[in-house]
């Protein structure tokens, strides 16, 4: 099974964590959801909500990740983007020819640590420039190789898909997007 973690740090965008946890769990994927808050796993969004993780980041060892997943938010990417931890563990999977994901404005983490160069990605509109050595697509969801990037909040579940058809297989993603209702949104 193919197993995913996903960073929250306080001021994370709900919707860019939840549904491709949702997603991703639907489709049959392990997902933890990791707190890189000092000692609690309780974060709190962007929208003040707060969520318990199911683990600190002190207490993961992310050497059996198959991704390694941002959602993005303000200040939430800023957050990510100061947690030294959270640079280490995505340049250490990155380097492993593993998968790497971030929407929104958590782009700006990969592309400060070099892991965008010479790629295609896409984030909200105003971060362009933090993709440092990327070419910009403007997409809902971009793929390029291992690397994973999505727009903002209306791309969560584009992104979500793209990442459950990456992880498991097209079919699966499919079933859950007929499954959920996306499939039929999409064909209005």
């Amino acid at each position: 099974m193919a197993k995913v973690y996903v960073f929250l740090a306080n001021g994370f965008e709900d919707i860019e964590a939840l549904i491709p946890v949702d997603v991703l769990r639907r489709g049959g994927v392990e997902v933890v959801t990791v707190s890189v808050v000092k000692d609690s796993q309780v974060v709190e969004t962007a929208h003040r909500v707060r969520i318990e993780a199911d683990k600190l980041f002190a207490d993961c060892d992310f050497s059996d990740a198959d991704l390694l997943m941002l959602p993005g938010g303000m200040p939430g990417a800023s957050n990510l983007n100061n947690h030294e931890g959270v640079r280490q563990a995505l340049l250490k999977q990155h380097a492993a020819g593993k998968r790497v994901a971030a929407i929104c404005a958590a782009p700006l983490v990969l592309g400060g640590l070099g892991i965008l160069r010479g790629k295609r990605a896409t984030c909200y509109p105003g971060f362009e420039q933090t993709l440092e050595g990327a070419t910009y697509t403007g997409e809902l969801c971009t793929v390029d190789g291992n690397v994973t990037t999505g727009e903002g909040p209306a791309a969560a579940f584009p992104f979500a898909f793209s990442l459950l058809a990456q992880l498991k297989d097209e079919p699966t993603a499919q079933q859950i997007a007929v499954g959920m209702r996306y499939a039929h949104l999409m064909e209005k």
